[in-house]
């Protein structure tokens, strides 16, 4: 009987990121997708009640410091990310508006962040590819990257937090509190300092590496914090 050799850190992610394409969000056509499968992905994991819709969307997908991006494995959507370039001028986002006591200070201050949110993945797809969770947050730790962040965020489910912690050297910077879209579920505020752990991080997991023309190619050609072009050196 053939059996697999199961992945290990250097190695996962790395056959499903070869057959993978991240997509840049912009078209209405392409937005209503990505609102139907977090709409198929919240109610199997039984976040959401049915709805008419069969859409879930909010005021911050139209956010000037937002990114949505849908991953394609083989040519068909699977997954879908949000991310949010957080800045003392640019703070639109649910993990301010509910975690601002922990983050307005630090805005305040000049830090910047990368917000994750509303990560998902088709039910069935995610269960075929097991690492799709992982290959779509690479987003966020190359867009940490790209926009010199100082740290990445995340506010999500409780019983999701040791996947964080686990791959991205995350930590709990707050007590778990509600989320309006999440009736059955808290939510808890995730922080990993991005320059103390970006290597650790490439070193364990080495498909989180990339090159300044991935990284342009997906989120443009301006750091947050400066307004410069990032540097051209290959990594």
């Amino acid at each position: 009987m053939h059996s697999e050799t199961p992945p290990t850190r250097r190695t996962q992610g790395v056959a499903l990121l070869e057959r993978t394409e991240y997509r840049l969000v912009e078209t209405a056509e392409d937005r209503d997708a990505v609102y139907r499968l977090r709409y198929r992905a919240y109610l199997d994991s039984g976040l959401i009640e049915p709805s008419a819709a069969e859409r879930v969307c909010d005021r911050y997908d139209e956010a000037s410091n937002a990114r949505i991006f849908a991953v394609h494995v083989d040519g068909e959507l699977c997954g879908a990310v949000r991310l949010h370039v957080l800045t003392s001028d640019r703070r639109d986002c649910w993990a301010t508006q509910l975690y601002g006591d922990v983050l307005h200070p630090r805005l305040d201050r000049g830090e910047v962040f990368v917000d994750a949110s509303r990560l998902v993945a088709d039910p069935d797809k995610g269960r075929e590819h097991p690492e799709l969770a992982l290959v779509t947050l690479r987003l966020a730790y190359l867009a940490c990257d790209h926009f010199d962040a100082d740290t990445g965020i995340a506010m999500v489910r409780t019983d999701h937090a040791p996947f964080y912690r686990r791959f991205f050297r995350h930590e709990i910077a707050s007590e778990p509190r509600g989320f309006p879209d999440w009736p059955t579920r808290k939510t808890v505020l995730m922080t990993s300092d991005f320059r103390a752990f970006r290597d650790q991080v490439a070193a364990r997991f080495p498909i989180m590496r990339s090159n300044a023309a991935e990284r342009r190619a997906l989120f443009g050609g301006l750091h947050a914090r400066t307004g410069d072009a990032p540097a051209e050196a290959a990594e």
